[in-house]
């Protein structure tokens, strides 16, 4: 039974009192509906709280094209930060590789290309040759690295999503939604700052070849910093971006835009949209108590509650002070409780509109009590 489903359950409403003091109470701006935007599918999400701002279609199957390399680079960067890769190491180039269609940074099969040299290839070229020599150091052969791909993609929770490939070459079986898109992008900008810094690059030389950044953001928008671009006839032109104003970052998915320029423009709108009508706060800190909650059969009758990272949420600007927050405990909470255990939800609202539930957890070990105190919590079940 899920807290959702408890017929024993325990709300109580307050005011996030940590939020009040981060944002100044002010008038609320009015959000206009979201901008129209030329793209057979399209999303905007805030990086920080995690909420979407804007959608059309999000979970609508579509090809991905070269967006899928950005699954390849994440596959990449978790094999750096495990050390089954050197940023130094030198990969050879198969013919396969070699021979591949598409964009390419014009790899020489003759001479092994480094990590660092191939993930730049790959990301600011877009050379498909990079991704198959990536692919085939890390796993053996594309083939085997597709079902790496497929593996992480589950993990991640792309639950719309199948790779047959690490280029985004078309096959009726390669495929994803601008949901799971913003998911990786996320998972990739959170878990590998160091390694996204390369997605700001806005050209990159090999082999005495110097190729621009297709992102035509990064010129147009100084607070766009990345990520990737994607086209094939089917595909349409589709670009994944985000941007940074006042320590607030936005994601934005435009997928099958009319031309290259449409889709950079596109994106602009989204970004403008969210940093305008939106902002977001941070209203509680890592491991920060919430709210104690009850414990029965336990050395101690309250558990402290809060969240392992970070608590953002994302409101029309102005809109702070009405938020409110409702927790909701199952009933009777046994120990023993393990840290990190859920053991209630935030329920969040603005103005009777919910926002969402998140799970609180417990931020301590609460073990279990001797014989008689066990026997005193029975007794006090019994008359509850």
């Amino acid at each position: 039974m899920t807290m959702r489903e408890a017929s024993f359950a325990k709300a109580v409403l307050f005011l996030l009192a940590p939020l009040l003091l981060a944002l100044p109470a002010r008038a609320a701006l009015p959000v206009p509906p979201p901008p129209r935007i030329e793209a057979s599918a399209w999303l905007l999400v805030d990086a920080q709280s995690g909420r979407t701002l804007a959608e059309k279609d999000p979970d609508a199957r579509i090809e991905p094209a070269s967006l899928t390399k950005l699954m390849t680079a994440y596959i990449a960067f978790t094999a750096l930060k495990d050390g089954r890769l050197k940023l130094g190491q030198a990969l050879p180039v198969s013919e396969q590789a070699w021979r591949a269609e598409g964009s390419r940074m014009f790899l020489d099969p003759r001479k092994p290309a480094t990590v660092d040299e191939l993930l730049k290839g790959m990301i600011v070229q877009s050379g498909n040759d990079a991704c198959i020599v990536l692919a085939e150091g890390i796993a053996g052969s594309e083939e085997s690295f597709a079902a790496l791909m497929n593996a992480t993609a589950k993990q991640l929770g792309m639950s719309n999503t199948h790779f047959t490939n690490a280029t985004g070459l078309p096959h009726p079986q390669h495929y994803t939604t601008a949901r799971d898109l913003s998911r990786l992008t996320l998972a990739l900008i959170r878990q590998y700052p160091e390694f996204y810094k390369l997605y700001s690059m806005k050209e990159y030389a090999y082999n005495g070849i110097t190729q621009p950044n297709r992102n035509r953001l990064l010129w147009s928008d100084p607070s766009v910093d990345g990520v990737k671009t994607g086209h094939t006839k089917s595909a349409g032109y589709c670009l994944i971006a985000s941007g940074q104003r006042d320590q607030r970052r936005l994601i934005s998915v435009v997928l099958g835009a009319g031309s290259d320029a449409g889709r950079a423009m596109e994106s602009q709108k989204l970004l403008n949209y969210g940093f305008q009508f939106f902002e977001t706060a941070r209203i509680y800190t890592a491991r920060q108590v919430v709210a104690p909650v009850r414990v029965y059969k336990g050395k101690s009758n309250e558990v402290k509650a809060g969240f392992l990272s970070d608590f953002y949420v994302t409101v029309p600007r102005g809109a702070a002070s009405r938020v409110k927050a409702q927790l909701i405990t199952q009933e009777p909470l046994m120990a023993p409780i393990s840290r990190g255990q859920q053991v209630a939800w935030l329920r969040l609202s603005l103005d009777g509109k919910p926002l969402g539930d998140y799970p609180l957890v417990a931020t301590e070990s609460v073990g279990v009590a001797s014989a008689f105190g066990r026997a005193w919590d029975s007794l006090l079940l019994m008359f509850k």
